[in-house]
């Protein structure tokens, strides 16, 4: 028996005014268990998608399920199945680490042994229980999001938001958080994480759906979306652009090669075994690279072919300042 998706989106609408489309039919599903990516440009709607999902904002039209549940049809049912963590730590900052939790746990009719008791658990999952007793005000930002994400794991969700929760981040503490969220996904929970750093949907979801100008353009592994770009490429880079286009010439014909300024590029479909070509053909001519690698497609490379833009582009809309406020 297949299971049933955790979370379905079905050609959901949403528009801000008479004129921004934020949602203009996006649809994608996330398995029991697994991480979704949803990858985009900034105001291409994920966190429109987010706010819709997690019952903060209301769809025009389309259909959109958690954990069973329609979230147009029953709201607070919904609510009392998922953990949100948006792109900024919603932390008192007054109250200590503990008493956030604690806030959390009796605002979701936790008792107070079991909130006590799961506070406790998550401090030390988040490796906060030295800082527990502290003001929030006085932690780090890595801190911060580390508690932000406890307090969405208080009333253990089987369903979990992340809207970028890496941004702002050093990479140290991103580094730690993602290992936080393997474990998560390890102990089951069903991820669904908006983010514009590639390594990160690279690194932790399972598949990934890439959405611009409210719309899916593109979904499959890492692995499917890279393969869209063809083969490996062979790349060379030489002193100047006339030892390049000496290169181009001696390649081209044979190896297809392009050149663009100082650097020589060579489709790689058999990957080392190109790239041994390319060096023999050098050495043979008595031409020295100053730099020479095989370089795989990348998810940079994915997202810039599909939305023309690189992932850091800041392009932030009036309608997602909106909907993420």
């Amino acid at each position: 028996m297949v299971d049933r998706p955790a979370v379905v989106a079905e050609d959901l609408h949403k528009t801000f005014g008479k004129k921004v489309k934020a949602l203009a039919g996006v649809s994608f599903e996330v398995q029991p268990g697994t991480v979704l990516g949803l990858l985009g440009p900034n105001g291409a709607g994920k966190t429109t998608s987010v706010n819709v999902l997690t019952t903060l904002l209301r769809p025009d039209s389309g259909r959109a399920e958690v954990a069973g549940v329609d979230v147009v049809a029953d709201p607070a049912e919904v609510r009392r199945r998922i953990g949100l963590a948006g792109q900024y730590a919603a932390v008192d900052e007054m109250l200590t680490g503990r008493e956030n939790l604690t806030l959390v746990g009796r605002l979701n009719h936790l008792s107070s042994a079991d909130t006590k008791r799961r506070a406790a658990e998550l401090l030390d999952r988040f490796a906060l229980t030295d800082a527990g007793d502290r003001p929030a005000k006085t932690y780090s930002g890595g801190m911060r999001r580390r508690l932000d994400l406890a307090a969405a794991l208080v009333a253990r969700p089987p369903v979990l938001f992340l809207d970028e929760p890496t941004t702002g981040l050093d990479p140290r503490s991103r580094l730690g958080l993602w290992g936080v969220i393997e474990d998560l996904v390890r102990d089951g929970t069903t991820l669904l994480l908006t983010t514009q750093y590639l390594e990160e949907a690279d690194r932790l979801a399972d598949r990934i759906s890439v959405i611009d100008h409210g719309r899916v353009i593109a979904e499959g592994t890492s692995s499917e979306l890279k393969s869209r770009l063809g083969a490996a490429v062979v790349e060379v880079v030489m002193e100047d652009d006339d030892r390049a286009e000496e290169v181009r010439r001696l390649l081209g014909d044979r190896m297809e090669a392009s050149r663009e300024d100082e650097t020589v590029r060579v489709p790689a479909p058999d990957g080392t075994a190109t790239l041994a070509t390319v060096v023999r053909a050098l050495d043979d001519a008595g031409l020295q690279a100053r730099g020479l690698q095989l370089r795989e497609p990348s998810l940079d490379d994915v997202f810039l072919e599909l939305t023309g833009k690189p992932a850091d582009e800041d392009a932030l809309t009036q309608h997602e300042k909106e909907a993420s406020s």
